[in-house]
């Protein structure tokens, strides 16, 4: 994270307000932080305020001395300008775009509306960039039930000790609640409810949901716990129910590393899935074979909109074409 002494006043105060009034998580907070931040860099340089042949690079300005008149200044052209620099330079995709943006206006609501630093929002007409519309990649069922088999069997881990039960949890979360990372990883000892087969977690957005476990899940975690390390855990560790061989909470990046892996034993191109694509993975399979609601698939990703959701509706050509072969005319026949 960007030291807050590297930051002008306003922004730290932005971040405080975001981390206490709208309780964002530390992750938004990181990522708001960088956006501002970059976004205050460009200003400068935009507005001419440092000489360009003194710097490299715009990430290397320093804004711990703008102040709120430099931000009086600034008009959605300027924001636009931003936006379309992070375009040319870096290449950067509609959705990165639309992240960019959405935490500028919020950025400039706080700073007009709330805290009354500013006069007029700048970013009060910014529209998001347009979207690339894809379907979202996801394993066959027939690959999904083969990467259960290869993880439930194989010894691979991140590192060379036999994690197989543990690596074979994870991977049957994944594929059977559509968990996100960041959730599978901050799962906890005491979160498990085995009585009535749940689990709650903070989610994104710093939400908390439940997951329901079916049977496969409840077996898994049964059976990776009869293993799972007590002596030597790390004493802020002690209570997460997936540890590294380290003794402490496992990482995002072991389990991604974990999943690229057991792809690989099953092969499957670990390229081209990832642990974001299992969560794609479990919620088609349940739309497709377990004819799931999409009010109820929403909740259970946990989705804001249901527009999000929506996606899923839109991945199997099999249904299609069944809906087309029932349409009551498929049986009319042309009369000669």
């Amino acid at each position: 994270m960007i030291p807050r002494d590297q930051n002008p006043d306003f922004l730290n105060e932005f971040l405080d307000y975001s981390s206490v009034t709208l309780n964002k998580s530390v992750n938004s907070i990181k990522e708001y932080n960088y956006d501002i931040a970059l976004f205050l860099k460009f200003i400068k340089y935009h507005f001419g305020m440092i000489p360009v042949n003194e710097i490299e690079e715009i990430k290397a300005i320093t804004i711990d001395d703008l102040t709120l008149s430099t931000i009086e200044k600034i008009s959605l052209a300027d924001i636009q300008a931003f936006l379309a620099y992070l375009k040319n330079t870096y290449n950067s995709k509609p959705a990165t775009l639309a992240r960019k943006a959405s935490t500028i206006r919020i950025f400039f609501k706080y700073l007009c509306n709330k805290s009354k630093k500013i006069s007029s929002n700048p970013a009060q007409e910014l529209e998001n960039p347009k979207l690339d519309k894809r379907l979202p990649k996801y394993l066959t069922l027939e690959q999904s039930e083969r990467l259960l088999e290869v993880s439930q069997t194989s010894s691979s881990s991140h590192g060379n000790h036999d994690n197989h039960e543990r690596n074979f949890a994870i991977i049957t979360l994944f594929l059977n609640c559509g968990m996100r990372l960041s959730e599978l990883v901050s799962i906890n000892l005491n979160d498990i409810n085995y009585f009535d087969s749940k689990l709650n977690v903070i989610g994104k957005g710093n939400k908390e949901r439940t997951i329901y476990l079916n049977n496969a899940c409840i077996d898994a975690i049964k059976k990776y716990i009869e293993v799972r390390p007590r002596e030597g855990v790390k004493a802020d560790s002690r209570n997460a129910l997936f540890l590294s061989e380290r003794r402490e909470r496992i990482s995002n990046r072991a389990v991604q590393y974990i999943v690229k892996e057991e792809l690989k034993l099953s092969g499957i191109d670990p390229n081209k899935y990832s642990v974001h694509k299992l969560r794609h993975t479990a919620a088609t399979l349940m739309y497709k074979y377990g004819n799931v609601d999409i009010r109820a698939l929403q909740e259970l990703l946990g989705h804001e909109s249901i527009a999000t959701t929506e996606i899923y509706t839109h991945v199997d050509n099999e249904q299609v074409r069944s809906a087309v072969e029932r349409n009551p005319l498929n049986n009319k026949k042309q009369v000669d």
